[in-house]
């Protein structure tokens, strides 16, 4: 794919995602305690009922670790702690498929899926339709090269979240995490090519097949943002900054670090 003429990718059920943000993709993610497959249906009726939409482009399973179904979106006991359950998925991903069939979504993908999670759901007899994208946290500290391999050889678009970092949100990310677009490495690469470290972070997601999702709310930093399709990083820049790699995650899930299917590991 030349990115310099192409901004959308095609996926594997033939529509298409921008490769830069959703931009006017409508997208609902189906959150985890809405994985009973009696509840998935409900659960995208009511929020394309607020949205005041018919249906939505793509509609994914948020994270493969369920919780307790209510309207409480972190349901916890007496302790506090967040009440888990366990709902086979494949169960989950048929009533998705269910959901596309019923013309209420137009593709349905995951997010945050390891690959033994993906190959449970591409394993699964009677599969009518694959996850057309795994959207998982991507940036140049988490390069997920395995898990990228392993999606491009199953024809599955993975789309990249927090790929400038983080905003550092104290509920999901310690406050001692590294600054990426602080990196000299990236800043050094920014400089030759007269380019912030962010346009090169995002530039390098491109430039290898992957999807960005690059949220902003400062007017000129959504412009920059943009300014990613005019330029191209070189073999040694990619390998450079391929070399910045150290398995490190902003985000985390400590309640679920014992579940089963818990994602955020370090195996891709």
């Amino acid at each position: 794919m030349d990115l310099k003429r192409s901004r959308s990718v095609k996926l594997n059920d033939g529509h298409s995602m921008p490769v830069l943000g959703l931009g006017t993709l409508a997208s609902e993610e189906l959150w985890a305690t809405f994985f009973r497959p009696e509840l998935v249906r409900p659960a995208l009726e009511r929020s394309l009922k607020k949205l005041q939409l018919d249906y939505v482009d793509l509609f994914i399973i948020h994270i493969p670790v369920a919780m307790k179904p209510g309207e409480e979106l972190m349901p916890k006991d007496d302790r506090g702690e967040i009440i888990l359950e366990t709902v086979d998925l494949r169960d989950t991903w048929v009533a998705l498929e269910k959901c596309k069939d019923a013309g209420l979504t137009k593709s349905i993908g995951v997010s945050n899926f390891n690959h033994k999670q993906l190959d449970m759901i591409l394993n699964k007899p009677g599969l009518k339709y694959k996850p057309v994208c795994n959207q998982v946290e991507c940036h140049p500290y988490l390069n997920q090269s395995k898990l990228l391999e392993f999606c491009k050889s199953k024809d599955i678009v993975l789309v990249a979240y927090s790929v400038l970092g983080s905003q550092r949100d104290p509920k999901w990310v310690q406050g001692d995490s590294p600054l990426l677009l602080e990196d000299p490495v990236l800043k050094e690469i920014a400089k030759k090519h007269n380019r912030n470290p962010g346009q090169v972070a995002m530039r390098y997601q491109l430039q290898r097949g992957v999807v960005v999702l690059a949220k902003s709310f400062n007017e000129k930093r959504i412009k920059d943002n943009f300014q990613v399709f005019d330029f191209e990083l070189t073999p040694e820049d990619m390998k450079a900054i391929d070399g910045l790699n150290r398995n490190f995650r902003y985000f985390k899930l400590p309640f679920a670090a014992h579940h089963p299917w818990y994602p955020f590991s370090e195996e891709y």
